[in-house]
This record gives C-alpha cells, sequence and structure tokens, in this order.
C-alpha cells in the first residue's frame, strides 16, 4: 500500500482536488483499484469523472459514478453538464428512483446505490462499464457496501480490467485499501476555504430546537451570507421554519427546507440563489451533508443531532433512532461553509462533548435488518 500527499498551494489550482488529477490518472493506468481522500468542497466528485472520461483504458466506455443520495446524484450531473455546455443526458446523465435522463450518448452515468446493485445483478459483467467510482464512501450504507462486494466479485472473475475508485473526505483509507488488495491511496490536503467553528460554553439537555432558533437569529444579526441549519429530520425543519417565519430579524428572508421527500422543484429552490438576491436560511437534513454545493451558504448551524435506521431483533421491525452526529459527519457539515468562501460553523454542542464524539459513523450493515442483502446474495450466487 503507497500513500502520496497532496497539499494545495493558495493560488495552485482554482479547486483543491486539481493538483492530484495528474497522478490520479497515472496510477489508473497502472492499478484497477484506488482510493483518493479528499476534503469537503474538494471538487472530487465533479471533477475527476471528466478528468478520467478520455483516459484510453476507458475505451470509450462508461465511467458510472455512485452517489448516496438522489438529490446528490442530480446536483451532480446538472453540474458536471454544465461545464461541459450541454444539457443533461448527453454526455453526462443520471438514473435515479423513478427518474433519469441517459442516452446513448451518455458516458458518465451518476447513480444511486440501489440502482448500481440492480444494474450488477442483471448485468454482472458491467460490459459497457471502464471505471466505477464510490462517492463519499465513508457513508457506509448497505448498499454500497453490497456494490462494492459485487464489484469485487465481478472483477476478480469476470472483468479483470474494471477500475475501481472509492473518494471519501473521512474514510479511513488503509482499511479500504487492503480490502482492496492494498491499492494506492492519494491523499488532497488542500481545503477551498478555512471554517471558523464556534462551540457552546455547555451542553443542552437533547435536542434543543429553541437553542436553534437563538443560534439562527445570533448568526443572522452577527454575519453575512447565507446560512444552512443540520436538524435531524423534517418535523424539527418545520417547526424550527415556523418559528422563524415570526421572527422580526427574518422578515424579508427566504427561509426554505430541504430534506429527501420535498419534490424536485423545492429542492432545487434551496440550492439555487434567490432570485431577488435576498439573504436565504435553508433547514435542511443530513442530506445536505455530503456532494452539495449550496450557492451563497457562509455560515453552518449544526444541531448535532442525526436520525439512523435500527434494526430490532425483538420486534423484527426497524424503527427510527435520533443520535449524536459523529465526528466525521460534523466535518462534512462545517465543511458546507467552505465551499465558496471563508465560513464559520456554530455547533451547539460543546468542545467537551465534541471529544467524545464517535470518530465515525456507524455502518448500517451494523444496524439494519439483514433479510434484504441475504436475498441479494442469494440472488448473486
Amino acid at each position: 500500500m503507497s500513500v502520496t500527499r497532496f497539499t494545495l498551494a493558495p493560488d495552485q489550482a482554482a479547486l483543491p482536488i486539481e493538483p492530484v488529477i495528474p497522478a490520479l490518472r497515472a496510477a489508473l493506468r497502472e492499478v484497477t483499484a484506488l482510493v483518493l481522500q479528499a476534503p469537503p468542497g474538494a471538487g472530487k466528485t465533479t471533477q475527476v469523472p471528466l478528468a478520467l472520461l478520455t483516459e484510453p483504458w476507458l475505451q470509450d466506455r462508461r465511467i458510472l459514478l455512485l452517489e448516496p443520495r438522489r438529490l446528490a446524484a442530480r446536483a451532480a450531473a446538472t453540474y458536471m453538464a454544465r461545464l461541459l455546455n450541454e444539457p443533461v443526458g448527453e454526455t453526462v446523465g443520471y438514473r435515479i428512483r423513478f427518474d433519469q435522463k441517459i442516452s446513448h450518448h451518455t458516458r458518465i452515468e451518476v447513480l444511486t446505490e440501489g440502482i448500481l446493485t440492480r444494474r450488477l445483478q442483471h448485468d454482472p459483467a458491467l460490459e459497457d462499464v471502464g471505471l466505477v467510482i464510490f462517492d463519499e464512501f465513508h457513508e457506509r450504507s448497505l448498499q454500497a457496501d453490497l456494490a462494492l462486494a459485487l464489484c469485487l466479485d465481478s472483477q476478480h472473475g469476470l472483468r479483470e480490467d474494471l477500475r475501481l475508485l472509492i473518494m471519501s473526505a473521512t474514510l479511513d483509507g488503509a482499511a479500504i485499501s487492503r480490502l482492496l488488495g492494498d491499492a494506492p491511496i492519494l491523499v488532497s490536503e488542500g481545503r477551498a476555504y478555512p471554517v471558523d467553528r464556534r462551540y457552546l460554553l455547555r451542553d443542552s439537555e437533547g435536542l434543543d430546537l429553541r437553542g436553534v432558533v437563538r443560534s439562527v437569529l445570533n448568526a443572522l444579526t452577527q454575519q453575512t451570507g447565507d446560512l444552512l441549519v443540520f436538524l435531524p429530520g423534517s418535523g424539527e425543519i418545520r417547526q424550527v421554519l415556523r418559528w422563524l417565519e415570526i421572527e422580526p430579524v427574518c422578515a424579508g428572508l427566504t427561509l426554505v427546507p430541504l430534506y429527501g421527500d420535498l419534490p424536485g422543484d423545492a429542492q432545487q429552490r434551496a440550492l439555487q440563489p434567490d432570485p431577488e438576491s435576498r439573504r436565504k436560511v435553508v433547514l435542511a437534513t443530513p442530506i445536505a451533508e455530503t456532494s452539495l454545493t449550496i450557492e451563497g451558504i457562509s455560515v453552518v448551524v449544526d444541531a448535532g443531532w442525526t436520525r439512523i435506521p435500527r434494526f430490532d431483533p425483538r420486534s423484527g421491525l426497524t424503527r427510527l433512532v435520533t443520535v449524536r452526529v459523529s465526528a466525521d459527519a460534523a466535518e462534512q457539515r462545517a465543511g458546507r461553509a467552505g465551499r465558496l468562501g471563508p465560513g464559520i460553523c456554530y455547533r451547539l454542542w460543546s468542545e467537551a462533548a465534541q471529544k467524545r464524539l464517535r470518530r465515525q459513523r456507524i455502518p448500517e450493515i451494523r444496524e439494519a435488518d439483514l433479510a434484504p442483502l441475504a436475498l441479494e446474495l442469494a440472488q448473486w450466487g
């Protein structure tokens, strides 16, 4: 296992990932598995697939870019298509549940995890694919873990030339490198802009939504730029939204929710600048943690909680539980403030509590109902 590190000079490149690109190209000409670690805001999601599109080993086959969420998949495809001055569905397209924009010209296909698993079940050799990129792999969803296992099995038995690239901001690169047969690791250490992290003097009891509102109002009066507020679920978002709407400080502002069940046009309203150039406050679930740049955001308010599915073997049911955010997820959230300029992240917990956070989120395979996984593996054979 070799580890190569790259540090961004202040004026070396427009995006922190760019100094790594030549080494990335060179490595994938020699190996079929690679790990790329880059901090939030580095540009890996959109720059890496485009940079590899003309590589000779690809032989005009497709690149599959795996995203953990539908919103991130659509946003990544839309941004890459815009860079190419093309509509989505030409060179770059996406395929998610109930929606796709793909044509026979498509070379980069952005898709969600369940879609890739089903594709592998129907086409184990991935005949028209030259590279599979696993983006934000540190989230360790059950479907992403399964898709990687199936890709490795396909690579070993059917497609020795299939390339696999694992990308993350907070992944333990050494562990995944061992899984990939001591694959090389490239590390980009540059960050687009610095983020100032601010903590509470003492912790509150559990999730304090009134405290979230106070922090948002404080940030609105003391800072400039748009705000991104992280809350565990849509119920908390609606409650905080109601309280903010009656605050005089919020008069004339654009207050928008962002969560998975929102219609696509409502999600786009949260991602794009306000058409009337009003200051914006986006109230989001962890859907906004990764692979998204919400234009104008310079301040993050992090409530410090997340909601995860947990299987109860006694009842045989899966329920949603609210738990403290992990340290790596908190870093992802803070990184949203440093995408387009220097930013500030208000963490609604103390520095002492920060030291007690779980270092990484628990892989879903340790919490979920494994019956669907067993059925997938039985179908794979």
